[in-house]
């Protein structure tokens, strides 16, 4: 509509057309010869690494001859909605809603159901970053339920609590980290119901929970680290037969060589054992 051979001004078109000058002037530029060639081989890259951010795309990139900065790739990967995947900070941070006080210092821990435990641990895929949840009890060191998801939020947590109470009798005391999932309204609802006592680790203290601790040490070495697995159903189904193993066939040393399955069920009794005791915590 606007003329530039009119005798009118182009600034007195605009005004008479109520258009702003502007949008008159601008001249997109050119889409840049290998945009496209330049997106496609960024995600191939990050196809085949997916822990690549846009510093390591970036220097990939230039090292082929393409000629690009940060800012275009984090462009192109904000087009793209791709982003590297790493587990994320303060995954488990608590919401301050529901702490509870930590219940275990000096306890003596003498019976199967005395005391559980939990935790998540995450464990990388080739397609990215998923999360195992296991319960234990302390006393027998036996897993008594698991699960494994590509979330960790409160839901998931609570199907594997589910799963752990519907088969086994409900714990005196559980104790967790101070983690979202665990301070969620939900999970305090399912074990109040059940009149199980909250414990919750100190924050910062990994080490009130460090059974837990050392099963993940276990767990990746003996098989995680072992059996590289593509996907969560891969992974699911191969850790299924070893937690098998683990529960009733696996010797422990700290049960003198007694299965977990052994002790849970009575037919050895294990020695009373001081919950994280100063002798514990010093070693």
């Amino acid at each position: 509509m606007i003329d530039k051979n009119e005798f009118l001004s182009i600034s007195a078109q605009c005004r008479l057309l109520g258009v702003n000058r502007t949008r008159v002037y601008y001249k997109p530029n050119p889409l840049v010869k290998d945009e496209t060639i330049l997106a496609n081989r960024l995600y191939e890259v990050w196809l085949e690494s997916p822990f690549y951010g846009y510093r390591r795309l970036t220097a990939t990139l230039a090292r082929e001859g393409f000629t690009l900065n940060h800012k275009r790739v984090v462009r192109l990967m904000k087009s793209m909605k791709i982003r590297a995947l790493y587990p994320l900070p303060n995954l488990s941070k608590s919401d301050g809603s529901c702490v509870y006080p930590y219940l275990l210092r000096d306890v003596v821990i003498e019976s199967p159901n005395q005391v559980w435990a939990t935790d998540l641990t995450y464990i990388k895929l080739p397609t990215g970053f998923v999360y195992l949840m296991a319960l234990i009890d302390i006393y027998s060191r036996k897993i008594v339920a698991w699960g494994v998801s590509n979330t960790m939020n409160a839901a998931f947590c609570i199907t594997v609590l589910n799963e752990a109470l519907l088969n086994f009798q409900a714990p005196e005391i559980m104790n967790t980290d101070q983690g979202s999932q665990y301070t969620s309204a939900l999970w305090i609802e399912v074990l109040a119901l059940k009149f199980i006592k909250i414990s919750m680790d100190g924050k910062g203290r990994w080490a009130d929970n460090i059974y837990v601790e050392r099963l993940w040490r276990t767990i990746k070495y003996e098989h995680v680290y072992i059996y590289s697995c593509e996907t969560i159903k891969a992974l699911k189904s191969s850790l299924a037969p070893y937690i098998d193993f683990y529960n009733n066939k696996r010797l422990h040393q700290s049960l003198d060589y007694h299965t977990p399955n052994e002790v849970y069920q009575g037919s050895w009794k294990a020695k009373s054992l001081v919950h994280y005791s100063k002798k514990e915590r010093d070693q």
